[in-house]
């Protein structure tokens, strides 16, 4: 029996390149390497802790559905599911909330990064979110976990929240363990100082831009001085930047792609860049397409995925429910 893999991501509106390098690409060589039983998530719940509007919310969610699926996630492989349609993550949640302290939460580095900006909108959610995700993943006795080094801090919240039902109630939870991924952080083409973002379209390589969009934006993405292309995080940021996605889009590291890019100037290996996120993107673009203009087919891809998760999630509520003494 193959260990529990689980990952998800919220539906907020189209996914950037970053979005693939950093989580989808991944869940696709996770799905493909045959090791694990894979459950990725479309966590709806989550994406109600920022701003958005309830009429776009359904788009949004089969937009990400297509997404997973032309990415080359499997239905018949992996249980790709809508997070809300399995009530037992609430349920939980609310569960874990009364033996999580207050001072657990308090100390998360990404619910400071978040308050920082959107400011406007503190709300409760945003604070107990990390209570929402540990229940997404010991719900289902994941056993891995993939993430970046920014999300160590979250995995650890969760493993502490499992020992602790566990030490009070009996043995129920696995303590998950990170799959440790190389994760690139892509920043901005226009501000390589700052993480690439919808909220600035420009600065933004979406799935789903045309080769023309594509194109325009790397030709003026921001470089360095200097001419020699060469991977330096700190002396060059914007053309490292630009080296973090060529690579990650070639399987290769950032420096080997610099050393075999050696004596090209910057607008060569724009053109270079630009022309590599086309041919990548362009069969992701039209799998997407296909997907999204018919979307009762979407939703039927998406079912049964949500009864695998219903089946294992009411067994687990079920015994949650019984260890904490609320089932006569």
């Amino acid at each position: 029996m193959k260990p529990i893999l689980f990952s998800g991501i919220q539906p907020t509106g189209r996914l950037h390149i970053g979005n693939y390098l950093g989580a989808l690409k991944n869940f696709v060589d996770l799905q493909d390497s045959g090791k694990y039983d894979c459950y990725f998530c479309i966590v709806d719940l989550h994406s109600l802790t920022g701003e958005f509007e309830a009429k776009e919310k359904p788009a949004q969610i089969l937009d990400l559905a297509a997404d997973f699926f032309a990415a080359g996630l499997d239905p018949k492989t992996s249980t790709v599911f809508q997070q809300s349609r399995i009530p037992a993550h609430s349920e939980l949640t609310w569960i874990l909330n009364t033996m999580t302290p207050m001072g657990e939460l308090e100390r998360m580095t990404q619910f400071k990064d978040k308050s920082s900006r959107q400011a406007a909108n503190i709300n409760v959610g945003l604070f107990d979110y990390p209570v929402l995700m540990a229940a997404d993943v010991i719900l289902y006795d994941a056993a891995f976990v993939p993430v970046g080094d920014d999300q160590l801090q979250h995995l650890e919240l969760m493993r502490t929240i499992a020992r602790k039902f566990n030490a009070r109630f009996g043995k129920t939870f696995l303590e998950p363990k990170a799959v440790l991924t190389k994760t690139p952080r892509v920043m901005s083409l226009k501000d390589p100082e700052k993480k690439m973002s919808k909220s600035v379209p420009d600065g933004c390589l979406f799935l789903d831009d045309t080769p023309e969009a594509i194109t325009y934006k790397v030709s003026r993405a921001v470089t360095d001085s200097g001419s020699e292309i060469v991977y330096d995080p700190k002396g060059k940021p914007g053309l490292s930047n630009l080296l973090e996605i060529y690579g990650g889009l070639i399987d290769t590291a950032p420096a080997a792609a610099a050393k075999a890019l050696s004596g090209e100037k910057y607008s060569a290996f724009k053109k270079r860049l630009a022309e590599v996120v086309i041919e990548r993107c362009a069969p992701f673009r039209e799998r997407k397409k296909a997907l999204l203009a018919k979307p009762e087919d979407l939703k039927k891809m998406l079912a049964p995925g949500a009864a695998k998760a219903s089946r294992a999630a009411e067994k687990k509520i079920k015994e949650v429910y019984e260890k904490v003494g609320l089932i006569l």
